[in-house]
């Protein structure tokens, strides 16, 4: 899907922060300054999109999992609807510390919310006395709360998404390590050098990033369809194979 600069001017995106807060780094994003703030290029922000959907489609078709983080309030809605469309997983409370650098320990406590639930299927959860009762559930709730929506990640990532690199510095710091690629919305107060494919864009208004996370969600919709076709496709040529080596043996017992 192409990206058009009018639509992304409507929805705000072109607008950075105070001139006296940008990182210099951001000079080849900035097309200009107006009343005190700058203004972002956005010939180059529709560019950016248009790259960093190509790369994120292409590691969903390799069957990856594409973690989203935005833990700001005119995100966090946002990025769980968006990414919960397309069964990606995402970060929207506080960033568990060691999330991906201590992976391990994070797939325990998703172990636990498992185990919690089988428990209350088979009955064993009705014979705890009604204060151990409360404190599981308790339990449950805050990790429901905080890693619900990672369940699924059996594995570290192939990507990380993340609004507002600033705010999101630890996540970034632990995906860097991992050598986990980067892609991210940034704004013109933050330093781009620390992201792998960079979307220059206004990172605080709720229109700019549903704006931008709705291009980039399409475009990993498309690598997840194209790994469907492939997948259909290849079991389809199985069929043919087996189909056919069945009428050889027949037409041989003739």
């Amino acid at each position: 899907m192409a990206v058009e600069v009018k639509e992304l001017l409507e929805a705000g995106v072109h607008f950075g922060h105070l001139t006296r807060k940008w990182d210099p780094n951001m000079a080849p994003y900035v097309y200009m300054e107006r009343n005190g703030i700058h203004i972002i290029n956005l010939y180059k922000t529709a560019a950016k999109i248009e790259e960093a959907g190509a790369a994120l489609a292409k590691i969903a078709a390799s069957g990856r999992k594409i973690l989203f983080v935005a833990t700001k309030k005119q995100a966090k809605d946002i990025v769980a609807e968006k990414a919960g469309e397309i069964n990606m997983p995402y970060i929207t409370e506080r960033w568990p510390g060691g999330m991906l650098t201590n992976f391990v320990t994070i797939r325990k406590a998703v172990k636990k919310m498992a185990s919690i639930d089988r428990m209350k299927k088979d009955g064993t959860f009705n014979t705890l006395s009604k204060k151990e009762r409360l404190q599981v559930d308790r339990l449950r709730a805050k990790l429901e709360k905080n890693l619900g929506s990672i369940s699924d990640m059996t594995r570290l990532p192939g990507a990380l998404f993340v609004v507002d690199i600033k705010r999101e510095h630890i996540a970034i710091k632990e995906a860097q390590k991992l050598n986990i690629p980067i892609f991210a919305m940034v704004d013109t107060n933050s330093d781009p050098r620390q992201v792998d494919y960079v979307i220059p864009a206004n990172d605080d208004a709720s229109k700019s990033i549903d704006k931008i996370l709705s291009h980039v969600t399409s475009a990993i919709s498309g690598g997840l369809a194209e790994r469907k076709a492939e997948k259909e496709a290849s079991s389809s040529a199985k069929e043919t194979t087996k189909a056919k080596a069945k009428q050889a043996v027949a037409e041989e017992e003739e």
